[in-house]
Order: structure tokens, then sequence, then C-alpha cells
């Protein structure tokens, strides 16, 4: 029970999900980037954002163009709409009608005080899956507090286990918060889309960042409730569960990852050293886990004595697990990224060379593609969708315009 959408506007896009529209009325990441994996498999994805200014991810990055707009505006059409004023607030209910989700990450309570809450919403479109992406959640003693990733991943336990035992807790160096809220927010509404068409009802997808980094925080709650065991900071080194960890090479870091018995045996031969394996110190899981530090300090003797590229060998010729820790640019003269095109260029009319993540996960039947970047101009697709989409003509447009509306 999707709703009509035109069947040429749909051939233009692939994925499985070009039967769905998405009406985003988010901002910055944690609702946005719900919108871009929704887009990038498909859906058509109708951005609204304020008049004058645009979401604020228009200028935020680093280099000489802020470039993240790129990424998390793509494949979406951009339109304009003041939804602090009546006339704004009616285009939405307008978009609305023609929408399977609506998309939005205000501070709870802020749709409601614009008339565009999902009791209101529902009656104009009662098969509406609304997705909302907040700090704590729609409900609670916090639901109205203002949060952002990082607060969601402290209070989530992500941020206590993060960086090393002898410094203050540390960050990913990535919204990690906001993007799992956000992936979390998504699958929400595939199963939603699919209990709907058996229904035919929607509903409301609530995504709280600090729920969201709860859920990848394994089995950290019980560990604590049934052992009193409080997991802490380890920097680069998994606790009790070796080897595990970051090497020290003749020129930079390798990691290796041996902590299984089998790897572990193997691991052993690549180093000439055999004899390790069955040490009774190292021989179990349980015995490596309690001997940890002497293990690492032991396998790094051994690779401080080569090279990242002799060590990379070695652990290949002997089916370890292991890898160097990559940036950019080792990214994009990686063959493994090159032949799954893990990294694709994509058109832009301002350069030639643009390069950006493709579309994650990989389907074999119905594959999602990156049509455009970010459209720069702001409201670029509002005479698309307002005319053909809402039917407004050139002159209501206009007057939209000059009051600020639009």
């Amino acid at each position: 029970m999707s709703m009509a959408i035109d069947k040429d506007d749909a051939a233009k896009r692939s994925g499985p999900l070009t039967d769905i529209r998405v009406i985003e009325l988010g901002h910055m990441i944690a609702g946005p980037f719900c919108g871009q994996l929704l887009a990038d498999m498909g859906a058509d994805v109708i951005k609204v954002e304020p008049p004058g200014k645009g979401d604020p991810m228009r200028v935020w990055g680093r280099g000489d163009y802020p470039l993240w707009w790129t990424v998390c505006a793509r494949n979406k059409r951009c339109v304009t709409a003041n939804l602090r004023v009546e006339e704004g607030q009616e285009i939405v209910r307008k978009l609305v009608a023609h929408a399977d989700i609506l998309i939005e990450n205000f501070r709870p309570g802020t749709l409601e005080k614009w008339g565009l809450g999902y009791e209101e919403l529902a009656e104009i479109n009662p098969g509406l899956i609304m997705v909302r992406v907040s700090g704590y959640g729609q409900t609670g003693p916090y639901a109205s507090r203002a949060g952002y990733a990082a607060i969601g991943e402290a209070m989530g336990g992500m941020r206590y286990l993060a960086g090393w035992p002898d410094k203050p807790p540390s960050r990913a160096g990535i919204s990690i918060g906001d993007s799992l809220a956000a992936t979390f927010a998504c699958m929400g509404a595939l199963a939603a889309l699919h209990h709907r068409e058996k229904s035919g009802i929607g509903q409301v997808v609530d995504s709280a960042i600090y729920e969201a980094v709860l859920n990848i925080m394994e089995s950290t709650i019980p560990e604590y409730v049934i052992s009193g065991y409080t997991r802490e900071r380890t920097g680069s080194a998994l606790p009790n569960v070796a080897p595990s960890n970051l090497y020290q090479c003749a020129d930079g870091s390798f990691l290796i990852a041996a902590n299984q018995d089998t790897v572990f045996r193997r691991l052993c031969e690549a180093m000439q050293q055999p004899e390790l394996a069955d040490d009774p110190d190292y021989s179990t899981h349980t015995a490596r886990g309690v001997h940890q530090q002497e293990l690492d300090a032991l396998i790094e003797q051994w690779t401080r004595t080569k090279t990242m590229t002799e060590v990379d060998e070695l652990m290949q010729q002997h089916a370890v697990p292991a890898g160097r820790i990559y940036r950019a640019s080792d990214m994009l003269d990686d063959p493994q990224f090159i032949d799954r095109e893990a990294i694709v260029d994509v058109p832009h009319e301002r350069w030639e060379n643009l390069k950006m993540q493709n579309i994650f996960p990989k389907l074999s039947k119905t594959p999602g593609e990156i049509r455009w970047p970010g459209p720069e101009k702001l409201g670029q697709h509002n005479a698309e969708v307002y005319g053909q989409l809402l039917n407004m003509t050139d002159e209501e447009m206009s007057a939209l315009a000059d009051k600020g509306v639009l």
C-alpha cells in the first residue's frame, strides 16, 4: 500500500524502494542519515529545509569546501518551507498526503507545537509512518531535553569504554551515535512498512540516540548485574581476548587478531615459534586472556623486527586475520575497495573527481545507486516538487517566496 508514484519518476531511480516516498524534515545527521539510507535504496526522498539558510550540514566539513553535504543529501530532492508559519505547515500537510514515511529529528514536542504531530498527520494519511529520532526518545523524564550524539554516546555507555585507561574517555572521531540512531530508525521504518502492507495502518518509529548506542553495548549490562563486572577502557586491546591488538612494526603499527585457538597456532607458526601454541600459559582462550600483556609483548618483540608489509604477507600466508589502520588515502588505492566499488566517482557540477562511499549493503537483484550528490542550490527542487506533486502555480510559489514561506 505505497503512495502512488509516477512510473516514469520511479524509473529514474533504482533499488527496492522506488515505490516509496519519504518526507524528510530532519536536519544535521540523526534524521538525514536515515533519509540517505532510504534514498540510496531508491526511495523518493523530499528534504524540506528552512528558507534562507538550509540545513546546517551545507556548511559543515573540513578542507577547502564543506563536502559533508554532498554525502548526506545525496539522492534527495531538496525544497524549502518555513515550518514555523501556518503556510509552511500547510505545505507539509499536503506533502504528507502523498508520502509513505516522514522523518524528523526535532526536539520532542516541536512538531506538535506546529500542528504537525502524528495524530494530526495520520488523519490526513492513516498509512503514514513517522520516524522520530531524538536524543532520549519521545517519552520519559528526559524526553524534552536537547540531545546530541556525544551525549547519547556517553549515556549509552560507549564513551566510557573509548580510549586508554590512564586518560579521560575519548570519542570515535565520527558522530557514531547519530548514525546508529538513524540506522535503527531506518530498520524500524522498513519493519513498519512491512506491517502496513498487511494492515494498511501506519505507526510511529521512536529511535533514541542513547538507546541506539545501548543496543550495541554487547553484554555489558548482564555482566554487571550478574557478576558485578564493569568493563573499563583498554586502549587498543580487547580484554581477556588475546591476542587481538595493535602491534608496533619497524615502520608503523599493525593489527593482528588471532584469539581463536586454531588461529593462534597459525600465528605461532608464522612467528616460527610453534611451541607457544602448546605452552599452558597460551594454549587456551582463558589462559591467553590471563597472560594477555606478556603474550602481547612477545608478539610485538617479533613484529618490531619486520616491516608492516612483511608481517602482512606472513599473516596472509598463514590465514591470520590482520591489517593496517586505513586512512582515506589508503582506501582509494586498495584493490579490495576498488574491486567492490566501495568508493565511487559521483558526477558534480563543481568537481570532476568527487568520490564518496558507495551504497551499502549491496543487493544482488535490486541494487541502489548514487544518482546525484546533495544539490548546491537551496530550494533547487521547489518548482519540480511543488509544481508537479502539489500542483502549485508559478504565481503561488512566487507569492509564498515573497512572504518568506519558501
